[in-house]
C-alpha cells in the first residue's frame, strides 16, 4: 500500500477541491437500482461477491482513493481494501472487518469465510486495528429501499465514497438490488459516481466469468 501526495498547485481539481471542503462543505448521496441477476444466479455467495466487484471498480477510480494523511495532506491510495460489515444475531450488533480484494475472487472469499467464522466463534482477537486504505460497504439485507443517507457529525474531511446494499427483489425475472452511494463532492461529482456504477453493472453483467479467474 502506497499513498502519493497530491501537488495541489497543478491539480486540475483545485478550484472545486477547495470550493466543496471549506467554502460550501458538502458530501452527496446517491440511491439506484441495480440489476444483480448474474450475480444472484451465479451460486456464488451474494454479500461477498459484491463486496468484491465494489472492490475492484472502487479500485479502477482515483476519485475513490483519495484521503488526508496524518498531517492533513491531501493524497491518493494505490490501492483499497473493502471494510465490510457482519451482523450478529444473538446481541443484533454488528462488527466491521476487512479483506484484501487483490489475489482474485477465490482469495478473498476463503479470507472473507475465515473472517466470518471466526466473527461468529466470538473471537475477540479478530477485530485489530483497521488500515488505513478502506472504503466501507455494509448491507442492510432485511428490507428494500428507494432512498438512503448517512448523516455523518464529523464528516466533511471523510472523502472515501460509502456503499450501502438493501434487499434485492424480484420484478419481471430479474432481481434488482438498491444500492446507496455517499461521495464527497470535493473529489466526486455526479459524473463520477454514473461512472462508477456503469463499471459497476460491467462487472455484474461479466459474473461469474470473474470468480473463475
Amino acid at each position: 500500500m502506497s499513498f502519493r501526495l497530491v501537488d495541489r498547485e497543478s491539480w486540475p481539481r483545485e478550484r472545486l477541491f477547495r470550493q466543496f471542503l471549506t467554502e460550501i462543505p458538502c458530501t452527496f448521496s446517491m440511491t439506484v437500482s441495480v440489476d444483480a441477476t448474474p450475480v444472484r444466479e451465479s451460486g456464488e455467495r451474494f454479500y461477498p461477491s459484491m463486496i468484491y466487484l465494489l472492490s475492484r471498480v472502487v479500485n479502477a477510480h482515483e476519485e475513490c482513493r483519495y484521503a488526508f494523511d496524518d498531517e492533513g495532506r491531501l493524497g491518493v491510495f494505490d490501492a483499497m481494501l473493502p471494510a465490510y460489515t457482519l451482523f450478529d444475531e444473538k446481541t443484533e450488533t454488528f462488527s466491521t472487518l476487512y479483506a484484501d480484494c487483490s489475489g482474485g475472487y477465490r482469495a478473498f472469499l476463503a479470507e472473507y469465510e475465515e473472517n466470518q467464522r471466526r466473527h461468529d466463534a466470538g473471537d475477540a482477537g479478530l477485530l485489530s486495528a483497521m488500515p488505513k486504505n478502506v472504503f466501507p460497504v455494509s448491507m442492510i439485507p432485511w428490507e428494500s429501499f428507494t432512498g438512503f443517507n448517512l448523516n455523518l457529525g464529523k464528516g466533511y474531511d471523510y472523502l472515501t465514497p460509502i456503499f450501502t446494499l438493501g434487499k434485492y427483489v424480484a420484478q419481471d425475472g430479474r432481481y434488482m438490488l438498491p444500492l446507496a452511494v455517499q461521495a464527497h463532492h470535493a473529489v466526486c461529482d455526479g459524473f463520477h459516481v454514473c461512472r462508477l456504477l456503469a463499471g459497476l453493472r460491467a462487472a455484474i453483467a461479466a459474473w461469474p466469468e470473474t470468480a473463475r479467474a
